[in-house]
């Protein structure tokens, strides 16, 4: 009799605890919520954080507050996420540093997919690559050639190993067929700082950050990295009109939270991200700034993630040796 009582109480707290997850879930959040941003302060997977993350307290009433967790290209910030409870109060911001990463950093201790699951894209961005006004390169071309003709000689800024700024240098490198040196700076703000200063040649920089330092003369532009035109810069050539056929670049943001996170909490958290960049007044500010929203699923940003870590496993394989 008393297993049969130690089974049935087993049954009984197995549905209690049941219930309260799915009690939790149609309550989340009941107290503040964590937005982890692995990079530093100022940049665009920064600023993004912030500007949704006012919007989602808005909308779900509780503050989210956003944490620069810096270092290591992205993964000191990424594994505090990976590592944290899957209850929905501790998420990251992502970009597709994460995805290089899981190819160009075999010795990290997490896995993106394993670890972490999706809850929805951002938005996307195209980058600009600038020189300093002391290097004579007028155009893209120019500075191709420039490079050739003094392989190693030249380097290029990124705020970091794996990030989007330094795979599309890669890429960048490899097309052009130019030998520059890869010079990661801590963060956007000190590598923009080096090519405004001259200590580097050349920078790969999101759109809507580097627009202020070329409307001030500060860097000059030499192509946008998208298939069209940047609105923001209309009378920069992309990299493709320039001379680059088939070069194609971006930065883009998104969430996610630690795995096992409950399914409920994550489509709560889609759904009420989706609202918010769907909002007029985003869509106006992010177009200002050369962004354009990512509407998906959960399932449809998975799939999203496997792809992009093939594509940044290949450029690794072909450009880039492992660190």
């Amino acid at each position: 009799m008393a297993s049969v009582r130690n089974v049935l109480v087993l049954v009984v707290l197995m549905c209690m605890s049941i219930v309260g997850t799915h009690a939790g879930a149609e309550d989340y959040p009941v107290r503040p919520v964590r937005i982890v941003v692995p990079f530093g302060p100022g940049g665009p997977a920064d600023v993004v954080a912030r500007q949704i993350g006012s919007i989602l307290q808005e909308g779900l009433g509780q503050p989210f507050v956003v944490e620069n967790r810096t270092g290591a290209g992205g993964v000191i910030g990424t594994l505090e996420v990976a590592k944290a409870p899957a209850d929905g109060y501790t998420l990251l911001m992502m970009s597709n540093t994460q995805t290089a990463n899981e190819s160009l950093v075999p010795q990290r201790k997490y896995e993106l997919m394993r670890d972490l699951a999706p809850i929805a894209p951002l938005n996307y961005s195209d980058l600009v690559i600038v020189v300093s006004p002391a290097v004579q390169a007028k155009t893209l071309q120019e500075f191709i050639a420039l490079a050739k003709s003094q392989p190693g000689k030249l380097n290029y800024a990124s705020s970091g190993q794996g990030t989007p700024y330094h795979m599309a240098g890669e890429l960048f490198k490899a097309m052009a067929g130019i030998d520059i040196v890869h010079v990661p700076y801590r963060n956007s703000g000190e590598a923009r700082s080096g090519v405004i200063g001259g200590q580097v040649q050349m920078m790969i920089d999101a759109v809507p950050a580097m627009a202020p330092n070329i409307a001030e003369n500060q860097v000059r532009a030499l192509a946008t990295t998208g298939k069209t035109r940047s609105a923001v810069l209309p009378n920069v050539p992309t990299v493709i009109e320039a001379g680059v056929s088939g070069y194609e670049a971006t930065i883009w943001l998104g969430l996610m939270a630690p795995a096992g996170t409950p399914k409920p909490i994550i489509d709560r958290l889609n759904q009420a991200v989706n609202a918010a960049i769907k909002r007029p007044e985003v869509e106006k500010l992010w177009a200002a700034q050369g962004a354009l929203p990512m509407a998906m699923t959960p399932e449809q940003f998975d799939a999203f993630l496997r792809g992009d870590i093939v594509k940044w496993a290949d450029v690794v394989r072909k450009f880039e040796k492992p660190q």
